[in-house]
């Protein structure tokens, strides 16, 4: 924006007096149409002119300072009775400004390589963020050792956009998907996993990781065994410290960061392989961050809302209510996981998830009417398909449950998926 010029305002004594001056000097001019031709020609240059255009200054600025799309509470989306009109109207309207934070606590999120939307979210909002994790990293077994696959994803010139525009961490999502056995018993495969972790970051100029493996860890039923749970826990540990022992390319000052994926709980009571609120405190000096994820309450064959709110603050409430208050001092390291897809269900078969393009397309022809569930504060409507089978679809809208979690105290931190986006206006 250019420079305003410094312009000195004179006192009223001094502004009286310029008007009784010109006045004066006005009146020696006498009656003559010449005369009253050049007052007009002074009024109009030297009083008009300068008013219409400081008038022009104040309001342009003022639009400047006032957003042409407003917060969505100020807009009225925030409500339990949406209608398919507004967020066929709505889902792509987001402010003008494109830096300012409306909250000052960590916000992570996802960019997948099957969406390029979430890609050019991600450098248009990048000062929104604090944490980018594009998904494109798989470390596997290869024979007796291991490969870190990936990099043919990371695209160097959207990296390159992205650090011009804003000063969000990159910290791509690696997903373990090594024989966990071997890799757990043995030191050589654990120090390979970690060395080829450094590296990539080292040479691709990132800022650290998001890591996931504990799923996979339960999946192999890795976490019934006491001792190997021990080994997966120092695993952990390991690449952390390591991480924590390089200084940034972007910043020597600044060491690269660790952030962990981690599951719900599966009931009301731990099992072996949930991560509880020890798991959080044995962790907490080696991981900057947990990506929790609050979401996929619902499955194929148990249609359901996908997040519901109760559910949400219940599984905080259960990792962080830990023996002591060592559990509940680390809220501030948890990424509340937001989803930015929905589910379509058929209701004699199972479901299958949907991005928000195909969402919008499922409103644009089928017109539903939006009903709200009071228990899970969620939306979802239903609707026929060609063969006349009847599906039952849940997605998330700007409604009175996401802002209801982002104002409760347990609830700070968020991570989002932006490669799936279609809800308006949320950080923005």
């Amino acid at each position: 924006m250019a420079k305003r010029r410094d312009r000195r305002v004179a006192s009223s004594s001094d502004r009286r007096k310029t008007r009784v001056d010109s006045a004066a000097r006005l009146d020696q001019f006498g009656d003559s149409a010449s005369d009253r031709k050049l007052i007009t020609i002074f009024v109009l240059f030297f009083i008009v002119i300068p008013s219409v255009s400081v008038l022009l200054y104040c309001t342009k600025y003022s639009a400047r300072s006032n957003h042409t799309v407003t917060h969505v509470h100020q807009r009225g989306l925030v409500k339990s009775d949406v209608n398919y009109r507004e967020i066929l109207t709505e889902n792509s309207r987001v402010s003008e400004n494109v830096s300012h934070r409306h909250y000052t606590y960590p916000v992570l999120a996802y960019i997948t390589p099957w969406n390029s939307r979430g890609y050019e979210i991600a450098k248009r909002f990048n000062s929104k963020f604090t944490h980018l994790s594009p998904v494109w990293y798989d470390l596997k077994s290869q024979g007796t050792s291991l490969i870190l696959e990936g990099r043919h994803n990371a695209d160097a010139g959207w990296l390159s956009e992205l650090r011009m525009k804003g000063d969000a961490l990159v910290l791509p999502r690696v997903v373990l998907e090594a024989f966990p056995k071997e890799l757990l018993r043995k030191k050589k495969l654990r120090d390979k996993a970690i060395n080829l972790v450094l590296t990539e970051c080292k040479e691709m100029g990132y800022d650290g990781i998001v890591f996931e493996s504990w799923s996979r860890w339960a999946a192999y039923g890795i976490l019934h065994d006491p001792d190997m749970r021990i080994m997966a826990l120092e695993f952990i540990k390991q690449l952390g410290h390591a991480l924590h022992a390089v200084n940034s390319v972007r910043n020597s000052k600044q060491h690269l960061q660790l952030v962990y994926v981690i599951g719900p709980p599966h009931s009301e009571k731990f099992q072996p392989y949930d991560f509880g609120p020890e798991d959080l405190q044995s962790l907490s000096d080696a991981v900057d961050g947990f990506s929790l994820m609050t979401y996929d309450f619902s499955g194929a064959h148990n249609p359901g809302p996908n997040a519901p709110l109760k559910w949400i603050r219940f599984t905080l409430q259960l990792l962080l209510d830990g023996p002591g208050n060592g559990a509940r001092s680390l809220s501030r390291k948890i990424f509340l996981g937001i989803n930015f897809y929905g589910n379509d269900f058929i209701l004699s078969e199972g479901g299958t998830a949907i991005t928000g393009r195909e969402y919008l397309y499922l409103l644009e022809k089928h017109k539903p009417a939006f009903q709200w569930e009071k228990n899970s504060q969620e939306h979802f409507f239903f609707y026929s398909d060609e063969n006349h089978v009847k599906h039952a679809v849940f997605y998330p809208s700007v409604d009175v449950s996401f802002y209801a979690a982002r104002g409760s105290s347990i609830m700070g931190n968020w991570d989002l998926n932006l490669g799936n986006w279609a809800r308006f206006g949320l950080l923005f």
